[in-house]
């Protein structure tokens, strides 16, 4: 069964003309729409298939500070906070609730990372503590076991995959900007040597400013364009399980298995960072970059298979504007889930939490993370395309720093003063090695 997803009705009019349109309504894409129809901005939102469908809704739903990337914390700790301020000025629902979140171990060399990692989050005001093993076994009681150590970081949370890019995208179209569903961009317009126009399927929308948050879409989309992006994708199987009457924690990392409260009382399981590599054309074009980065991973990486090119979000293919493109032929991305992973998740989820063994199954599913050569997302205009913001690459970790992210991009359009240093993300950084520069966490 695929990820669970609250449907969202949109408008099948397109407008003539927007000041900005987004082009992909995943939790990035709806933030970004968000925060520029807040400011007065008239936006169209366009996606080709349906909100949140892809991996926003196929995430864990963390929304962490903890363990971050020197280079996203700042965004991190900005979207906790806007995560809060969005449910307070809409009355909107997303299900984000600062639970804190909790790491257990039983190695010394993680639980000394973990310590690292804490000393330096101290110097830039974010708070998380060391558990030593009799801390750390009475916050993981639920396991029935003792460890050595852990960490926790209270004001980490979670919030709902199924429900929290639909619930911006309802504040969009009160905001009165338009959200349009089943409407794929094919490609833009440039006048003057600069963006005038986003081409979709069922029209064309004057515009000057276009907002790509195309997730593992986006590189094929920029080849388009004559803009090179490197970015591949990691085939990622997780299951959920039904509700129970164990008290087990909101959300628990180990290196087994991690598991995470469900709005339905129900629990997300997943091993982390553990996923199949598909072969594509993409892959193989820049698997030079992408080399340090698997060489640091490859232990949680196992060959993939055909699914990668079955999507077709990978192909190095060239489309017409006037024609249907590989995104309206693939419209949600919804790979095949690897059996082996959701069996070996679950019996490893039944035996750190006895409380699991007797609850139903209720769905598992496959998404494609995509990543950046150095783990870190890329946003910012492009040189090739002026008027074209990039906003892709997120490497797993977009759900929870949606928030900060989708505010950047409104600052950096809108000449706002930037809610975070814009430097880290831009994406000219790519025309140069990132060797040894992949992301700590």
């Amino acid at each position: 069964m695929p990820a669970p997803l609250t449907l969202v009705p949109t408008s099948h009019d397109l407008p003539q003309s927007a000041d900005a349109v987004v082009i992909g309504a995943g939790i990035v894409g709806v933030f970004t729409a968000y925060y520029l129809a807040t400011r007065g901005l008239k936006v169209a939102l366009v996606e080709k298939g349906f909100v949140g469908a892809e991996q926003s809704s196929r995430n864990w739903g963390w929304c962490r500070q903890q363990n971050r990337d020197a280079r996203e914390l700042p965004m991190a700790t900005k979207s906790l906070n806007l995560w809060e301020r969005f449910a307070a000025e809409t009355g909107e629902d997303t299900g984000f609730r600062r639970c804190g979140l909790l790491y257990l171990s039983d190695n010394e060399e993680e639980i000394a990372g973990w310590a690292r990692w804490r000393d330096f989050a101290r110097t830039v005001g974010v708070t998380t503590h060391m558990l030593d093993s009799v801390a750390a076994g009475e916050r993981g009681k639920a396991t029935g076991r003792s460890w050595k150590g852990g960490v926790f970081s209270p004001t980490d949370g979670t919030a709902d995959p199924a429900n929290a890019a639909p619930a911006v995208a309802r504040a969009i179209i009160k905001l009165r900007s338009s959200v349009h569903q089943n409407c794929a961009a094919r490609g833009i317009e440039m006048e003057g040597g600069r963006l005038s126009a986003v081409v979709t399927e069922h029209g064309t929308i004057r515009t000057k400013v276009a907002i790509l948050s195309g997730g593992a879409w986006a590189s094929s989309f920029c080849r388009q364009l004559g803009i090179r992006f490197p970015q591949a994708s990691i085939r990622s199987s997780i299951l959920s399980v039904g509700p129970g009457k164990g008290d087990l924690p909101d959300a628990l990392h180990t290196a087994r298995v991690s598991v995470t409260r469900r709005g339905d009382g129900g629990h997300t399981l997943a091993i982390s960072g553990r996923g199949r590599v598909d072969p594509t054309a993409q892959n193989m074009r820049f698997a030079a970059q992408f080399l340090p980065m698997f060489m640091r991973r490859w232990r949680s990486l196992s060959p993939g298979g055909l699914e990668g090119i079955r999507s077709g979000h990978e192909s190095l293919k060239t489309w017409r504007l006037d024609r249907p493109t590989p995104m309206e032929e693939m419209r949600i991305l919804d790979p095949a889930v690897d059996r082996n992973t959701v069996k070996l998740t679950h019996e490893r989820a039944m035996e750190l939490l006895p409380d699991f063994r007797g609850r139903p199954v209720t769905a598992a599913w496959a998404g494609y993370i995509d990543s950046t050569p150095d783990g870190v997302p890329a946003i910012g205009e492009t040189a090739v395309v002026p008027g074209l913001v990039l906003a892709a690459g997120f490497s797993g970790h977009g759900f929870g720093i949606g928030p900060g992210a989708g505010h950047l991009i409104a600052d950096i359009i809108t000449g706002a003063q930037p809610i975070v240093d814009p430097v880290p993300y831009r994406p000219e950084r790519f025309e140069r090695s990132s060797w040894g520069k992949v992301a700590d966490f």
